[in-house]
């Protein structure tokens, strides 16, 4: 199956989308403020040790300094003294360091920190979250590395698998993955750790992982000899080269990228690592935007939509919710088919088609729930559901499906490998604070009336004015007018309305004159 990926570039974003078939199957971006610091690499300098604690801080060249528990040190190896006074850099090799006079000081949980680490010292960290708020990233000195198929841990010897692949495959797996990682002397250089997606790889697959990965690990080594303390070793591939990684294959007919000085740096960075790719890397310098050649950002206001139009008059209802998401497909205008069972069978099998698009498209992940038209017969029942696992074939990520449920139902479940589209480009609606829903007018209404009583009965003011939106204030000036007289009558005092162009309709004031 052919694909074609388009890159679009920006100072603030970028963008990629994945197209086969001459049909958008993905759609992934990055912008440039909001992209994270994990899985940074860093040679940070100890400035404080915590004893009490068992943590220290660490400075890695940000605004604040990041934390460092003692649980998150080298685990494997007891140091045998105690840190010493001088300045002896640790890198998290290996190996000796340049200027530790033979010694490599190799953390330990098992020892207190503050026999392990010291003020001044250099030590390689990785990033495992975030700075958040008032309070600095978190670290680890337990580097691992991901490739596209592998994890590299290069302070470890150990060889394992993910526990989401069945335990009936791991150690075959296990074994091969030993053979293919040993090095020429039949010794182990670092431990691997299989990913779930490298299940079905090729041990050329692998080979090539591996060796992407060991160049990575070289390059920061050299950098962690000759950069001063709190400097940035590696930082994690950008979009643009993790699409190299993960993305590109054999079906790849071409990377189209609308930047001259990013085609040039991707090739750059393709050449030493993925030498394979470098042919497919095309500039793209058309006067129409790139998105525009298959209409991308068409596609991406109708991923943001509840509903999806299908070619046949039918349409699916997508709702997104914290545990689960659910589709429902309906009939709609279609009417083309000679009897009612053929019209519900075509629906179905266009939908399967569009809902395995759709969640790729929109980067659904976790349970979800299919709710098909019912059919009738057994054999289209079959035919839906082949067909649906046809589809959800071609997703690169990992998905399970189901038959049908008693109820008619398909549970499936698909992959979690970032956020949705939906949760990367939109936020929670003001007005409904992420229900979907407002208060009615009138509902607002009633709810300013029963407020004005409570308040009328706690204070004595001179005049209640009630502040609200231009669609409340009507209400109250018509067809509300006689229960709102009535109140001030009941009261006792005056009650005026003003509007307020900038509330939504449930927002409201009642201020006291």
């Amino acid at each position: 199956m052919s694909q074609d990926i388009l890159i679009n570039w920006s100072p603030q974003e970028t963008r990629v989308a994945v197209v086969e078939q001459g049909s958008v199957q993905e759609v992934h971006l990055e912008r440039t403020l909001e992209r994270g610091l994990v899985g940074n690499i860093y040679l940070g300098k100890v400035s404080r040790v915590l004893p009490g604690m068992q943590s220290a801080f660490i400075d890695i060249g940000l605004d604040r300094a990041a934390f460092l528990h003692v649980a998150d040190l080298m685990p494997n190896i007891a140091a045998k003294h105690a840190a010493p006074r001088g300045n002896v850099p640790a890198t998290g090799d290996t190996e000796p360091a340049p200027g530790a006079n033979g010694k490599l000081l190799t953390p330990n949980p098992v020892l207190p920190i503050e026999r392990q680490i010291f003020e001044g010292q250099a030590l390689m960290v990785q990033v495992l979250k975030d700075p958040i708020g008032t309070k600095g990233a978190r670290l680890t000195a337990q580097i691992s590395i991901a490739g596209r198929l592998l994890v590299f841990l290069p302070q470890d010897n150990h060889i394992g698998v993910s526990q989401k692949i069945p335990p009936a495959q791991r150690e075959a797996l296990r074994q091969r993955l030993l053979q293919l990682t040993a090095t020429t002397d039949g010794s182990a250089a670092g431990g691997f750790i299989l990913r779930t997606n490298a299940e079905d790889a090729t041990d050329e697959e692998l080979a090539e992982d591996t060796a992407y990965l060991r160049k990575t690990w070289l390059r920061i080594k050299e950098a962690a000899t000759r950069q001063p303390s709190a400097t940035l070793l590696h930082e994690d591939l950008n979009l643009m080269q993790r699409v190299l990684r993960d993305l590109v294959g054999a079906d790849t007919h071409s990377i189209r990228i609308d930047s001259r000085e990013q085609h040039g740096l991707l090739t750059a960075f393709a050449a030493e690592f993925m030498p394979d790719t470098v042919t497919k890397l095309q500039h793209y310098s058309g006067e129409r935007p790139i998105f525009d050649l298959f209409n991308v950002d068409e596609d991406i206001v109708r991923a943001l939509s509840r509903r999806v139009d299908l070619k046949s008059g039918g349409y699916l209802v997508i709702d997104q919710t914290e545990a689960l998401t659910t589709v429902d497909v309906n009939t709609g205008g279609f009417v083309g088919a000679r009897n009612f069972d053929d019209t519900v069978f075509r629906t179905n099998l266009e939908a399967a088609q569009a809902i395995a698009r759709q969640l790729r498209l929109r980067n659904l992940g976790g349970i979800v729930i299919v709710d098909f038209i019912d059919m009738v017969r057994e054999d289209h029942r079959d035919s839906v559901l082949g067909e649906f696992r046809k589809q959800l074939a071609r997703d690169r990520v990992k998905t399970m499906t189901g038959g049908f449920s008693q109820l008619g139902l398909v549970e499936m479940t698909r992959k979690r490998t970032r956020e949705s589209l939906a949760h990367m480009l939109s936020e929670p609606c003001e007005a409904c604070s992420g229900k979907g829903v407002v208060k009615t007018a009138r509902s607002v209404c009633y709810d300013i009336l029963r407020e004005i009583l409570r308040e009328a009965r706690a204070f004595n003011p001179r005049e209640f004015r009630v502040v609200a939106s231009a669609k409340v204030v009507e209400l109250f000036l018509d067809e509300e007018r006689a229960h709102l007289a009535g109140l001030s009558d009941f009261i006792g005092k005056p009650i005026s309305l003003q509007s307020e162009g900038s509330m939504t309709q449930e927002q409201y004031d009642i201020v006291l004159l």
